[in-house]
């Protein structure tokens, strides 16, 4: 972590001296806008039109793919959006996600500041930096790329530095833009987020080869502890208090694991966070620890090595306890993510007459864009394997981080522009099309003032249940 912040620091020295270089090499260049300094050049202007006179036959069929994006991006991101919050306001908020508002600024050392570490990398200044220019680079110069291909003037471009952060902007001549067909504003409009998901595809493919040649393999990752579903009604002890009636549960659980007896004679293990809330709220059943080796000595971190055998994968780990007996004594070692090994002496419990731990992994099955994402970033890198770099492996992370951060920026900065909302590309698109289909501005202002109350109402609905959970 320090090494990391060490290279943080140096970036940010870097590109602090890089942009007094270009102010006082070009001040005349500057224009302050509010709290922006707009560096206005022309270098962009002549490659765009470069671009459209090269590539022009390319570029009008494509225009149609272009539009057909932008339409896939906003339908995606209205089915997102109307889902999470369905699912946020009717299901109970995860303990890792109750402080972390819904609606949260996305800058660096995000994970940090809301204890989202175990599910995201470090977001350092450096990452969000690259990513940002990456983004607004590439976006920036494809709207203006296909203004030129269809003759609408571009006034100016430049670099935005706003704060310690930079980005781009295009002005196309809004005149000559209004006044154009429908078909070539749509494509104008939509070009931006087309470029964020062709980055999002190649930076994808540059992670893939990354990660293949700089890391490999080196244990397995403990996701968490096995599981079983019990009814509440067959509780009859919680730790050494007797249970007289389930409403009584709460008051008998104490903070962290409690362990849980049944009417059978079974033993489980569930939280104080599982049993106080979902008893308070009548749910008929529970979902609990088994009674097993890995929860009862808490093991955590990720199995490198069970009684001096290596363990790469679930493979190794699956052959390696194949080999063992229930009830036979072991040595578990792992590795936390500080690399400090921890030993472990357990027995080795029976499941279904072989050996069990009583570990659980990373589940990626569920549909929808999250578990899609996920599942694409587990063909890369899986969630249930632990690797260590082939070469320097803090710089080697180090890399790696930012370029997953400049994927996952791109795809949820395409996903986010293409909202129908009037300050970002989406809303006029959808506006565009709505006159498109209506012929009609009264008709079109109506419909589409009343999508942008929806979504505020979507957004306010996950903020009010956040701040009840709050209280």
């Amino acid at each position: 972590m320090a090494s990391f912040i060490v290279y943080d620091l140096i970036f940010l020295i870097l590109f602090g001296l890089f942009a007094i270089y270009i102010f006082r090499k070009d001040r005349a260049s500057f224009k302050r806008q509010g709290w922006m300094f707009l560096y206005h050049t022309k270098v962009g202007i002549r490659l765009m039109r470069w671009g459209a006179d090269k590539f022009g036959s390319i570029l009008r069929p494509l225009s149609y793919i272009v539009i057909a994006s932008g339409y896939f991006l906003m339908i995606s991101i209205m089915w997102l959006i109307t889902k999470t919050v369905w699912t946020y306001v009717t299901l109970p908020i995860p303990d890792q996600l109750r402080n972390l508002p819904p609606i949260a600024p996305l800058i660096p050392y995000f994970p940090a500041l809301f204890n989202l570490e175990s599910i995201f990398p470090p977001l350092y200044f450096t990452y969000f930096l690259v990513a940002i220019a990456i983004i607004t680079i590439s976006h920036e110069f494809a709207h203006g790329l296909f203004a030129k291909l269809w003759k609408i003037k571009v006034k100016t471009t430049g670099l935005a530095f706003f704060g310690p952060f930079f980005g781009a902007f295009v002005e196309p001549d809004e005149k000559k833009m209004a006044a154009a067909p429908k078909k070539h504003q749509l494509s104008i409009l939509a070009a931006g987020t087309f470029a964020n998901i062709v980055m999002f595809v190649l930076f994808g493919l540059i992670l893939w080869g990354f990660f293949s040649l700089s890391f490999e393999p080196n244990g397995v990752v403990i996701g968490g502890y096995s599981q079983a579903v019990i009814n509440v009604s067959d509780i009859v002890k919680v730790g050494d208090y007797h249970v007289i009636e389930a409403s009584f549960i709460p008051s008998l659980a104490s903070a962290g694991l409690n362990k849980i007896t049944t009417i059978n004679g079974n033993t489980y293990y569930a939280s104080n966070n599982t049993l106080t809330p979902q008893i308070i709220e009548n749910y008929p059943r529970l979902i609990v620890f088994d009674d097993a080796p890995a929860i009862k000595n808490n093991i955590t971190g990720a199995i490198v090595s069970v009684n001096g055998v290596d363990v790469n994968t679930r493979e190794d780990l699956s052959r390696v306890l194949s080999d063992l007996e229930p009830g036979q004594n072991v040595e578990i070692i792992t590795l936390d993510k500080q690399k400090n090994t921890h030993n472990y002496q357990i027995t080795l419990d029976e499941r279904n007459g072989n050996a069990f731990i009583g570990i659980a992994f990373y589940n990626l099955q569920g549909e929808g864009f999250r578990a899609f994402m996920a599942k694409s970033i587990a063909k890369i890198k899986d969630p249930n394997v632990y690797y260590t770099a082939t070469w320097d492996g803090d710089f080697a992370q180090f890399v790696y981080d930012m370029i997953w951060w400049v994927v996952m920026i791109n795809i949820l900065v395409a996903l986010m522009n293409m909202l129908p909302v009037s300050i970002l590309d989406g809303g006029r698109f959808f506006y565009i099309t709505l006159l498109g289909i209506t012929g009609s501005q009264k008709i079109s202002m109506k419909i589409y003032r009343f999508i942008g109350w929806f979504i505020l109402a979507l957004l306010a609905l996950m903020m009010g249940k956040w701040f009840v959970n709050l209280i």
